[in-house]
């Protein structure tokens, strides 16, 4: 199992999309293992952004991301931060896919409504910074062997 960060952003906040994202994931077989709503700061967003330091979108970007409460979603399966960032689509509603959340509810080639991480390694660092100590849960879901193949002892 891994655990991924994914942050549903100011847009989709703004917009009332949090159910309806979140429900995807539920019914996808992934795990809300961890959840809150918050303001993120420009500290927060300079840490959190900090490899797009420079670029010309970056002061635009921490702008947008600390305009307006997030939710901040630790979410858990076999595979989960694929799983996710496939769900997601292609960073601008516009080239996203039918299907994929930002192809359903996104047209801005700005606003994208969400982040998920890319790789364990993102996913284990961003997990610290949005999430404190036993905020992220174990979660045994009953469950587990209808979602995974469990026959052979590990879910697959």
């Amino acid at each position: 199992m891994e655990t991924t960060l994914i942050i549903l952003k100011p847009d989709a906040v703004q917009r009332g999309l949090m159910g309806k994202i979140i429900t995807r994931f539920e019914e996808k077989g992934l795990a809300i293992v961890g959840m809150k709503m918050m303001t993120i700061s420009e500290e927060l967003a300079g840490t959190h952004y900090a490899d797009h330091a420079g670029k010309p979108f970056y002061n635009g970007l921490v702008g947008f991301m600390t305009s307006s409460p997030v939710c901040v979603l630790a979410v858990r399966g076999v595979g989960a931060i694929a799983i996710a960032r496939s769900m997601m689509g292609a960073t601008f509603g516009s080239k996203a896919d039918a299907g994929t959340i930002r192809g359903d509810f996104g047209v801005s080639n700005s606003f994208n409504l969400i982040h998920g991480s890319d790789s364990p390694e993102a996913a284990a660092k961003e997990i610290g910074l949005f999430f404190g100590e036993g905020d992220v849960q174990g979660l045994d879901r009953a469950i587990e062997s209808w979602v995974y193949d469990m026959s052979g002892g590990d879910p697959e």
